[in-house]
């Protein structure tokens, strides 16, 4: 067993290439059972967001707190608050973010490789639904 004290968890400036706003970043570490399951903790303050995005074996967000929101291609739009759970199929293109009156903390877990990140942002229209 390995404990790691909150105290010693490192949050990074998540910084512009990929979101728009203030987001940070915690690396909580991959299974060590060769699975390649990732584990990230992502912090967004009020209105940031990720770019859009996909993820090859998919995702499972965890809303340990604060209010987001979380929206696909195809325009499904989700109002999500803490203990909520968002799971996103192999591939389809979305982005998630903090709503623009509260901040918001994720857990991402994935499998399958890096994030593919779109050559586009999450522009205010798409933003605002």
């Amino acid at each position: 067993m390995e404990h790691l004290p909150s105290r010693t968890q490192r949050w990074q400036p998540a910084g512009t290439e990929h979101f728009t706003g203030d987001v940070w970043l915690s690396d909580l570490g991959q299974m060590p059972d060769g699975s390649g399951l990732t584990m990230l903790g992502v912090q967004f303050a009020p209105g940031a967001r990720t770019d859009w995005h996909s993820h090859p074996f998919g995702q499972t967000l965890y809303i340990v707190s604060g209010s987001g929101i979380v929206c696909d291609r195809d325009g499904d739009r989700v109002v999500v608050g803490a203990g909520d759970v968002v799971q996103t199929p192999p591939g389809v293109v979305h982005w998630h973010g903090a709503r623009p009156d509260a901040p918001m903390l994720h857990l991402s877990l994935t499998t399958g490789g890096a994030t593919e990140w779109e050559p586009e942002r999450v522009d205010d229209a798409d933003y605002q639904g």
